[in-house]
């Protein structure tokens, strides 16, 4: 078995028009790591995340996820990974112990794997009496919160997470990292996450790739990066690498 969970190598995705979404980026995530792809938006993230989450096809180059191809081995992939894209939704007239309750009756193999499931999903919103509320009178840090809860909770080999708090305030963005970080040092899950807040990924990440334009100008652990560049954060790193080109 790979010591990897997940390889990319030379990966491009050019989409109609000749527009690239990524241009040949390769790197690799190990086993319990937190990686972290960062750049503005437009860079590639979320093409790179399409991908390995099964929903794009490659142009060209190659992605495994435990040693499967996200091309050639796609139902094999999903049943290992859980994706939350940036913009997700869940059921509105239900309340959020209801959805958590559906998604765990979904994935679960057992009654006692049903409430172990349902358990973790709560606590890891972290909703409160909230949690028996309708989805629709949500904000939307509540239901980022929740969706987050969902995409660990079933316990996925690798989660991959886009945006994970995007347009969220400073309370729910602090909440849903500490989230990710309690369950990850708990469970052992790898999550691989983009952002375009470098700051937040500092915190967040073992392991971090700035990408530019579809390509990856910058790799390594947050603090590594850092002190190689003489500065003072990973934003400074960045306007250090790729100056004001945008």
């Amino acid at each position: 078995m790979t010591e990897y969970v997940v390889e990319v190598s030379d990966l491009v995705k050019v989409y109609p028009g000749g527009v690239k979404g990524v241009d040949g980026i390769s790197f690799v995530v190990r086993k319990g790591e937190v990686y972290g792809l960062i750049g503005p938006n437009g860079a590639g993230k979320t093409t790179t995340l399409r991908i390995l989450a099964t929903i794009l096809q490659p142009t060209s180059g190659r992605a495994l996820v435990y040693g499967y191809d996200v091309v050639r081995d796609a139902p094999r992939v999903r049943e290992i990974i859980s994706y939350l894209p940036e913009e997700a939704g869940a059921y509105k007239y239900l309340s959020g112990f209801e959805f958590l309750e559906f998604i765990a009756e979904f994935y679960a193999g057992s009654e006692e794997e049903k409430e172990r499931m349902l358990r973790e999903g709560v606590a890891l919103a972290g909703l409160g009496k909230r949690i028996r509320d309708k989805i629709k009178s949500y904000s939307k840090g509540m239901l980022r919160r929740l969706l987050v809860a969902k995409t660990l909770m079933v316990h996925p080999k690798l989660a991959i997470l886009d945006e994970p708090t995007s347009g969220l305030d400073v309370v729910n963005a602090v909440k849903v990292r500490e989230a990710i970080r309690k369950y990850v040092r708990e469970r052992g899950v790898t999550v691989l996450l983009s952002s375009h807040n470098m700051l937040e990924v500092e915190y967040l990440c073992d392991c971090v790739a700035i990408i530019h334009k579809g390509r990856i100008v910058a790799e390594g652990e947050p603090r590594k990066l850092v002190e190689e560049h003489g500065v003072s954060n990973l934003e400074e790193v960045f306007v250090k690498l790729v100056g004001g080109e945008l």
